[in-house]
């Protein structure tokens, strides 16, 4: 699966290049527990055609019967973008479906201009860092380039808003494993990358929508040019492809960098790199291993399962429980 908001973007481009009438809706605030963070968006058609989500349903099935023909009776306006709260009584709260009485608001905007889609839309492809930003008073857009990911702004006069570029998984070592975590990464957004030198390996590759490189995976992480949207994960189990890999993705600005292996063979990398290689262990802290959370995983799809889990954790800020008691050991000491 394709970054989302790339792809939602993409089909309301689509839509109103065709000449159809749409909607753009973005999660601006939310209050109490919300099933969708700040910042997501959905494109809903005249016709009832949906793409995207800022709930769990049932706010989209609402917009659905208002905006839009689905149901005979759903009127698309024109002009300025409108705000839109749900869930600010308990009763709408849980006909809404919204948890713990949550409500959120929505920006939704009418009839999106196609020429700056379709600009914003080729910028993100080409791996840019975008700021769209809406002016509330008419709906109009200006695009710029941006340096950094933000945060969703928005104020009484306008909403700035920054999309991608998509988060990228480097792996190092095809094989089963690999197969089962590029899956779950691809359904998670993920644009997926396989390095592997060795011919039996990657020439026994079967999934599709991943790019291949043969070249040394030291090569390749410095090809790759990891940034703050990059994991880089070593999988092979051969210190010869894994370990300088993984050095020079600790010089980069990936948020993840781990290998597999046991407890024991992570720290004998360790030890390696710090007597073969000049590392120390603030220079190691970053690196990740034995990667995955534990959940008792003993199958490669299992063990997938709990390295994905621990990479969208890291991807998320949210602290682990082995992290969380390293902290809280680091504050007792303190």
């Amino acid at each position: 699966m394709e970054n989302l908001d790339v792809m939602v973007l993409r089909t309301l481009r689509d839509w109103r290049l065709a000449g159809r009438r749409a909607l753009l809706s973005t999660v601006v605030r939310t209050w109490g527990s919300s099933p969708r963070p700040v910042g997501s968006i959905m494109a809903l058609a005249e016709d009832g055609a949906v793409v995207g989500s800022v709930s769990g349903g049932c706010i989209e099935d609402d917009l659905i019967a208002r905006y839009s023909r689905a149901h005979g009776d759903g009127v698309m306006p024109t002009g300025a973008p409108a705000l839109v709260k749900y869930g600010i009584t308990a009763d709408e709260a849980h006909r809404f479906g919204l948890p713990c009485g949550g409500t959120l608001e929505l920006l939704l905007e009418y009839d999106p201009d196609a020429e700056s889609l379709k600009t914003l839309v080729a910028a993100l492809e080409q791996g840019q860092l975008m700021q769209r930003t809406v002016q509330l008073a008419d709906g109009a857009v200006a695009l710029a380039e941006a340096t950094s990911p933000a945060e969703l702004l928005v104020d009484d006069t306008e909403l700035v808003n920054t999309f991608g570029p998509e988060y990228r998984m480097l792996l190092i070592g095809a094989g089963q494993l690999a197969e089962y975590l590029a899956t779950m990464a691809k359904f998670s957004g993920f644009a997926v990358t396989l390095c592997d030198p060795r011919t039996e390996y990657h020439t026994a590759w079967t999934l599709p929508g991943v790019a291949i490189t043969t070249e040394m995976p030291d090569d390749a992480v410095t090809a790759f040019k990891p940034d703050r949207r990059t994991c880089v994960v070593a999988l092979t189990h051969d210190p010869k492809l894994d370990d300088l890999a993984l050095l020079e993705a600790l010089q980069s600005e990936a948020f993840y960098v781990g290998a597999i292996g046991s407890r024991r063979n992570a720290e004998a990398r360790r030890e390696r790199m710090i007597e073969h290689f000049e590392q120390t262990e603030q220079s190691l802290a970053r690196l990740r291993g034995p990667i995955g959370i534990y959940i008792g995983s003993k199958t490669p799809p299992e063990i997938a399962v709990s390295v994905m889990a621990e990479i969208l954790a890291v991807k998320n800020a949210v602290a682990l429980p082995r992290e969380a008691a390293v902290a809280v050991a680091k504050a007792a000491v303190g």
